[in-house]
């Protein structure tokens, strides 16, 4: 069941009438907009625009989606190779002009290293979970060339939770951490399986990149709980 590539799809094709809606255990309903997933350089957030100003030769674009990302890179001259585990996404990649592409998951790709592997929009949330961060961690790794570089945006979520007048937060006791959400989406009415997907905060990032010898620099930090880090082999 591909809800995310059939709405994707329907936009390329020029069908949009209505957007994805996506449920999680944060909060009960919201709408992820499909022309902002098919937006431009010029539109992107500045730690979008840094992170793609920073990418080199060879790239993989992991969890690529529309595949804006990958084809602005691909119009700067890198040899980018854009991945997703979505058919619908994949066909739009390639609808839009994205040379290289693959269908995979990404934890079952192996077929090439990288000098830049890229997940932005909070990719490295496919994740799922911290307990499962270091397997994901340590394959990225694997598809790293020498000297090459992971680069990640993501957030820390606490400001959703509620604070008490000593400074603390009132965070769910069910999860190990919590930055770890359940997430579902939803099209025209037909509805996605659940999925687990997790925010991390920077030092969160740090201390699991420091268990798998990766090294974690902090690129940009955003003006709400975002950033931008860039993870490299020692």
């Amino acid at each position: 069941m591909d809800v995310f590539g059939k709405a994707l799809l329907e936009y390329q094709l020029g069908k949009y009438t209505e957007d994805i809606i996506t449920y999680s255990s944060l909060e009960e309903e919201d709408s992820m907009p499909l022309p902002y997933l098919f937006r431009s350089y010029d539109t992107m957030p500045p730690l979008e625009k840094k992170a793609l100003q920073l990418c080199y030769g060879s790239v993989l674009d992991i969890g690529c989606g529309s595949g804006s990302h990958a084809l602005y890179l691909q119009q700067q001259g890198l040899d980018v190779v854009g991945l997703d585990a979505s058919p619908g996404a994949i066909e739009v990649c390639n609808l839009r002009g994205l040379h290289k592409t693959v269908l995979s998951e990404f934890l079952a790709y192996q077929e090439a290293t990288f000098d830049t592997l890229l997940l932005l929009m909070n990719g490295i949330g496919m994740a799922g979970t911290l307990k499962k961060l270091p397997e994901f961690l340590n394959h990225a790794k694997s598809l790293l060339k020498e000297e090459g570089q992971l680069l990640v945006d993501s957030s820390d979520i606490i400001y959703m939770f509620e604070s008490d007048s000593d400074g603390g937060y009132w965070v769910p006791g069910d999860v190990d951490y919590y930055g770890e959400v359940q997430f579902r989406m939803s099209f025209k009415g037909e509805k996605g399986p659940v999925f687990d997907w997790i925010y991390l905060d920077f030092e969160t990032l740090a201390d699991a990149a420091k268990k798998v010898n990766l090294d974690c620099e902090l690129i940009v930090a955003g003006e709400h709980y975002d950033y931008l880090a860039k993870l490299y082999v020692k």
